[in-house]
Formats: C-alpha cells, sequence, structure tokens
C-alpha cells in the first residue's frame, strides 16, 4: 500500500490549459463553429418575434384607422341628415308632444318636407316644427316665431326685461291664428306686449294697436293681459302695469 500512494503522489496534474493545447487544429475549429452557430440561431429568432410584433402592430393601426374613418363619415352623414317628411305622423306627434330633440337642419327646408305648416289650423300649424325643432327646450314653436309661457310671477316691467334677456320681447299678437293659439296653450293670465301710452295703445315694439280681442269685463289698467283658457276672441284685460302675473315672451328663430 505505501509504494503505491508514493506513486500517485508522484504524478503529476496538468492544468486545463495545457491539455487543451494538446487538442488538435480540426478539434479547437468545431468548437469554435459550433459557439457561432449557437449565437447566429439566437440572434435569427430574436429577428423573428421583432417582425412578427411589427407586422401585428401594423394590422392594429391599419384597423384603428379604418374605425375613425368609418366614425368619422356617419358622424358626418348623421348631422346633415333632416328626418323625412313621411317619418312623423300625427299620432308620433301627438304620443311625442315638443319631446324631439332639435336636429341640425335649415328652417327653409323642414317647410319643404312639412307644407302642412302652412295650414291655418292653429293645432296643425306647430305639428310640422317637431321633425326640425328650432326653438329651445321650454319654447313653443309658431310660424317662424318661438314663445316662453312662463312659470312665475312678475310685473309688467320686470317681464319685459326678462324677455329682453332671454333675446327676445313680450309677446305681440297681431293676428287671430296666434292669438288662437296662445290662448290655447295658456291655462293662467299673461303679460303680453300691450301698454297704454298717452291716448294709444302699443305695443312693445311701438307698434299701434290694430286688431283686438278685449273681454268685456269693465277692467282697468295701462298693460295688457291674456287670459288663458278663455274664448279666443274675448280674452285679453286691462291690468295695472304694477300687478304680478305670469308672461309670455316671444323669439324669433
Amino acid at each position: 500500500m505505501y509504494i503505491k500512494f508514493c506513486r500517485n503522489y508522484g504524478l503529476e496534474t496538468k492544468p486545463p490549459d495545457e491539455a487543451n493545447a494538446k487538442l488538435s487544429p480540426e478539434s479547437k475549429l468545431s468548437v469554435e463553429l459550433e459557439g457561432e452557430k449557437g449565437k447566429e440561431t439566437q440572434t435569427q429568432g430574436n429577428v423573428r418575434v421583432y417582425r412578427a410584433l411589427c407586422v401585428l402592430l401594423s394590422i392594429i393601426c391599419l384597423v384603428l384607422l379604418l374605425v375613425i374613418i368609418i366614425l368619422g363619415m356617419k358622424f358626418q352623414a348623421g348631422s346633415k341628415a333632416c328626418p323625412e317628411g313621411e317619418a312623423i305622423t300625427e299620432a308620433d306627434v301627438r304620443s311625442v308632444g315638443r319631446s324631439l330633440p332639435p336636429q341640425t337642419c335649415s328652417f327653409e327646408k323642414c317647410q319643404a318636407l312639412f307644407p302642412q305648416s302652412q295650414s291655418h289650423s292653429a293645432d296643425r300649424s306647430r305639428q310640422p316644427r317637431l321633425g326640425c325643432q328650432q326653438c329651445a327646450d321650454g319654447w313653443l314653436p309658431f310660424d317662424s316665431e318661438c314663445y316662453y309661457l312662463s312659470r312665475h310671477r312678475l310685473n309688467w316691467e320686470e317681464s319685459q326685461r326678462n324677455c329682453t334677456a332671454r333675446g327676445g320681447h313680450l309677446a305681440i299678437i297681431t293676428n287671430q291664428r296666434l292669438q288662437s293659439f296662445l290662448s290655447t296653450e295658456g291655462s293662467v293670465r299673461y303679460w303680453i306686449g300691450l301698454r297704454h301710452s298717452g291716448t294709444k295703445w302699443a305695443w312693445a315694439n311701438n307698434t299701434v294697436l290694430g286688431v283686438s280681442y278685449w273681454a268685456e269685463d269693465g277692467s282697468k289698467g295701462d298693460c295688457g293681459v291674456l287670459s288663458g283658457g278663455d274664448p279666443p276672441e274675448k280674452s285679453w284685460i286691462k291690468a295695472p302695469c304694477f300687478a304680478h302675473t305670469y308672461y309670455i315672451c316671444q323669439l324669433q328663430m
């Protein structure tokens, strides 16, 4: 045993570099080629992944662009569209009242689509406007004008100022159709743009009173009031201008 141990102890251990140095040139070349081949394979794999991501992102961009174009065309077509005359019937008008939303189309086109707006019936005169309503919410359309029946009471001067602030004035009634319309729509007493000045009655636009619809009740005052619900032919009464009541504003479309 002692002799075997000494023999093993005497053996020299060769370092790895010296062992590699004894490799043949062909073996070294093979090892180098295998290393370069592994790196090339990894690079090609990364390139394929990047190409796939680029293609996917390009497809997503094209789809989004197509969606934007389609939505833009639909929005443009919808904003210019005016409802056809046959789309709104009398039954529809009765069912929805004045709740239809305003549409972006001209008043002239509405008249062309709804020729019955020229009718002399007070009820039918306001129905066609529902297709392309021009008045703001809370206002009633009638013959190219909008009318607002207030829900709070003021004196005549305050009522006129309130209507002016809204861009209009107290209602000026110059024909039987408008008189019937406002008398039917209203259910209480409203200031109108009629006032006694000097020796005559005149409207808020300084036009002298022509046709009148005074009631024979003996009322006194210097300002005109329309009594809603009364017969249209005799629904005006006189009242002191400082009295407080509801009012009707008029605004041109």
